[in-house]
């Protein structure tokens, strides 16, 4: 045995986490399945291609952010899919597990975009031309989000109307239950005086309607050991809802810094309309509750 040999021995003894009892991880053979066949990490590292000629360095940046989010995006599409299931159970803890995971992936999300701060004003301009008319406005996912969340727009279809695979994607979201009004419906059947119809727009009139939300969220709220499933939930659905406007938030920050006031790729006013969207509430009475818990009914 070598040197090297000896060396590799001692470091691999006393249970190398890259190998079954301080043994060496095995060499593959050409049939079994290995970590990049089963993450098509080839096929993976060949989708960034920037448009650029010749490439500028910080469009791979550019394009590892973008589909990383795009990724991400998909995985919380997953795990609304899974709440919802577990909400038509009524079953509050269960569906809460997969809501806190999102929370935690958009945490990270709310950092990633800062990742493009690294990029100098004048370094992004000398690519950014030829990304038009691309632009986020077109994300696919971002919108099926929204409108999972239960932030339903049918306004939005008409952007997508010259590519029918996209569309047909985004009407089937729209037609599809949504966490907003999943979670209504499980607090009604769980026996609460929930009002029939809770997937309309949120109006804040305090009307009779709203009045019959809000008595049951305070019902929640003020003895939350009497309903702490319940009450968890809840509070994890408000987190989203804080992440999903800190993500806004901050990507109107990181656009700004980078661009200033300039039009959008896709033509929008850019930092304007972004701002115009960060006060756009998923679960606005969860949020509204508050000021009226301690009120008499």
């Amino acid at each position: 045995m070598t040197d090297k040999d000896e060396t590799l021995s001692e470091t691999t003894e006393g249970g190398c986490p890259l190998g079954a009892s301080g043994a060496e991880p095995a060499v593959f053979t050409g049939d079994e399945l290995t970590y990049n066949d089963y993450l098509k990490v080839p096929e993976l590292l060949a989708l960034q291609i920037p448009q650029s000629k010749p490439a500028h360095h910080d469009e791979m940046l550019f394009i590892i952010i973008h589909q990383a989010y795009e990724l991400w995006f998909k995985l919380i599409l997953h795990e609304f899919e899974s709440a919802m299931v577990y909400m038509n159970r009524c079953n509050s803890l269960r569906a809460r597990h997969f809501v806190e995971r999102v929370v935690t992936i958009m945490k990270v999300l709310v950092q990633q975009i800062h990742i493009l701060e690294t990029m100098e004003p004048t370094e992004f301009l000398q690519f950014r031309d030829r990304l038009m008319p691309a632009s986020g406005f077109q994300s696919i996912q971002f919108r099926e989000m929204e409108f999972a969340a239960g932030l339903k727009d049918a306004r939005y279809l008409h952007f997508f109307k010259n590519r029918p695979d996209l569309l047909n994607k985004l009407q089937e979201r729209l037609d599809s239950p949504d966490l907003r009004s999943t979670f209504y419906a499980m607090l009604k059947e769980l026996g609460h005086g929930v009002p029939d119809d809770i997937s309309t727009a949120y109006r804040g009139t305090n009307n009779a309607e709203e009045k019959q939300i809000f008595a049951v969220l305070k019902a929640i709220y003020e003895k939350p050991d009497d309903h702490m499933a319940l009450y968890l939930l809840t509070e994890s659905l408000v987190s989203l809802d804080e992440q999903l406007l800190l993500w806004r938030q901050h990507h109107v920050n990181v656009v700004e810094r980078i661009i200033g006031f300039k039009r959008g790729t896709g033509g929008s006013s850019g930092v304007g309309y972004l701002e115009k969207t960060t006060t756009k509430k998923c679960f606005p009475y969860l949020w509204d509750v508050r000021t009226h818990l301690g009120e008499d009914a």
